[in-house]
């Protein structure tokens, strides 16, 4: 796995790069300034280098002049990141021993392929060379013999990487289409493989991915090419003619199908791969499961080159993640266009937050004991200038897939805590405000250092600050997350937690988490006046919350009725289209002057339950 080290002041410039670099599954190293980078790179001796031009102290020439100075990190391939992108600029830093200049703001897809034909410029150049990184002496070629096609071959598994399934591709096309038959490329793709890196280490990852390569590498038939691609990913490149003296075609394929007709199709063949990887692997006595999505396309109708093969299989592989993973999907040209909507999407997404696209809508919170609001839920929404409003339900997971969502998660709450400041010094009632925190987030190694900076910028006293989380956040490491959340609460924040009920082991966890609030979640409170399953769900977890010390909130609470069910039953809070939807802040902000309240009086509840 590339290690890639990114020098950037910028602290949200930086971080968006690394989001960006951690999804395509390098090894990323952040520094603030010229000078950690200098005492990083000599340290790290990464694979490459980003820099920033502009930065205090010791700027990005002065970083290039020290690194060449170097031996050890002298050949380290380097690309310049800058907002000046003039001659003068560029030659500077060109004339210093620059590879590359990346002009700010730029997409990722420039980013990553600068850093691919970098790398791989690197790679053909220094073959066979090494760096000795405990002594500073000039790169010494390796005395072992290096092997003439060690271009071709990926280092960790052994097998064919992509420039030699782009160099055979060309003859196995032109002799299939002679033939008469056909291509077809499976792109395979771990899924969640990132976890296991960071759950039980790359060294382990590396060794899983070896036996990954194994395992595939028995199921292929003579002939065929199966190449690592990158991390976490492989592809088979599978051919067959129409000649019937194509023996390959009826008994080599029995790994792959049952079928003992003809030529296969390649769903055929997809399906026994997934089987056949779904099977435990045992390493350093543990047992590991995993699954793979697979993504097919078929030359010549899905493309006429290799590289638009394996781009459209890489499509239809995504495709088949987004849909859970664990399954094959063929080409369409509909998964293209949205695939091309979607990266249009990401692109401006990455820029919404600094051009106020985004902007934050509140959905009171009402005390049922008064009455009266006692708080929001800040709900960012995304204004489009061209696509006018875009569902949170479309962005948000881009954000998550993408990692955008850790800046889009400062953004909120920073806005929120600053307008929960501003409405307490106009002198209105002081409400307190609920921020949802993501995955990302949350298993941030600086979230609390980040949460001081933000309360610290906005005056707000910690108790106005309720963090929302749901429990697939939690139970990925109950040890961990209890620290966390007890350094949280030592704050003065509170915690709550989100759509309770939806999960499988909240009973479970319940007590072992410092929780102030739990949310009951909608799909509960939906007809709970006519459903007595959900009536009885809900009345439990309001009697067990409530022994447990823990106020209650109902979400989605639309109707009379449902209000009425909750009031008997002693709910605390609730939120939801009957008091108000989301609305913006100007909005809330007048239904705190005008101290607007719940409608509701409790006789007429009564008869309501009765």
């Amino acid at each position: 796995m590339k290690k890639i080290l990114v020098i950037e002041d910028e602290e949200l410039v930086r971080n968006n790069i690394l989001e960006i670099l951690d999804t395509v599954d390098f090894r990323v190293i952040g520094a603030c300034n010229g000078g950690m980078g200098v005492q990083l790179a000599e340290e790290h001796l990464p694979d490459l280098i980003l820099c920033d031009v502009m930065m205090p102290e010791l700027d990005g020439y002065g970083v290039l002049a020290a690194l060449r100075n170097n031996p050890v990190t002298a050949t380290i391939p380097f690309i310049f990141l800058t907002a000046k992108g003039d001659k003068t600029d560029i030659r500077q830093g060109m004339n210093l021993g620059a590879d590359d200049y990346l002009t700010k703001p730029f997409r990722r897809k420039e980013l990553l392929g600068a850093i691919e034909a970098r790398l791989i410029k690197h790679d053909t150049l220094y073959q066979g060379y090494t760096r000795e990184p405990s002594r500073a002496v000039a790169p010494v070629r390796d005395l072992r013999p290096a092997r003439p096609d060690s271009l071709y071959y990926d280092q960790l598994t052994n097998l064919p990487n992509q420039l030699l399934v782009r160099e055979q591709f060309d003859p196995l096309r032109d002799r299939t289409s002679q033939e008469g038959g056909w291509i077809a490329i499976l792109c395979i793709g771990l899924d969640r493989f990132k976890r296991i890196n960071q759950t039980l280490g790359h060294e382990f990852g590396d060794r899983l991915l070896m036996e990954v390569a194994q395992r595939l590498s028995q199921g292929v038939r003579r002939g065929d090419i199966l190449a690592r691609l990158h991390t976490d990913q492989f592809a088979i490149v599978l051919a067959w003619g129409s000649d019937k003296g194509d023996r390959r075609s009826v008994s080599a394929l029995q790994d792959y199908s049952s079928r003992s007709t003809a030529e296969p199709l390649p769903e055929a063949i997809a399906q026994p791969i997934l089987d056949r990887l779904t099977q435990p692997f045992c390493l350093e006595n543990r047992e590991i499961f995993i699954t793979a999505s697979i993504g097919i396309s078929i030359y010549p109708q899905d493309g006429e080159d290799v590289d638009q093969l394996m781009k459209n299989a890489g499509v239809a592989m995504s495709y088949a993640k987004q849909l859970g993973g664990n399954q094959y999907q063929s080409y369409t040209p509909t998964l293209h266009s949205e695939s091309l909507d979607d990266l249009t999407l990401e692109t401006s997404l990455r820029y919404a937050v600094e051009r106020q696209e985004l902007q934050l809508y509140y959905q009171p919170i009402v005390g049922l004991e008064e009455g009266n609001i006692v708080g929001a839920e800040a709900l960012v929404r995304w204004h489009h200038p061209q696509q006018g409003m875009i569902p949170p339900v479309k962005f948000i997971p881009l954000a998550e897939q993408t990692g955008l969502i850790s800046a889009i998660g400062e953004w909120v709450l920073q806005t929120a805590c600053n307008q929960t400041k501003s409405w307490q010094a106009e002198g209105l009632p002081p409400v307190r405000v609920a921020v949802n925190l993501s995955f990302r987030q949350f298993n941030q190694v600086d979230l609390s250092e980040r949460l001081v900076r933000i309360l610290d910028n906005s005056g707000l006293d910690p108790r106005y600050l309720e963090l929302e989380l749901t429990e697939s956040i939690l139970v990925q490491n109950v040890e961990l997350t209890i620290c966390k959340l007890k350094e949280l609460k030592s704050m003065g924040v509170k915690i709550s937690l989100d759509d309770f009920g939806t999960g499988y082991s909240s009973l479970s966890y319940l007590q072992q988490f410092p929780f102030d609030l739990l949310k009951i979640d909608r799909c509960f409170v939906q007809d709970i006046n006519t459903n007595a399953t959900n009536a009885a769900l809900t009345h439990a977890i309001i009697q067990m919350a409530h022994s447990l010390n823990l106020k209650v909130i109902a979400e989605g609470v639309e109707t009379s009725e449902e209000l009425a069910v909750l009031y008997e039953n002693k709910c605390d809070n609730i939120q939801g289209y009957l008091f108000s939807r989301p609305v913006k802040a100007e909005e809330f902000k007048q239904m705190l002057q005008e101290g607007k309240r719940l409608d509701f009086q409790p006789e007429r509840v009564r008869h309501l339950t009765e």
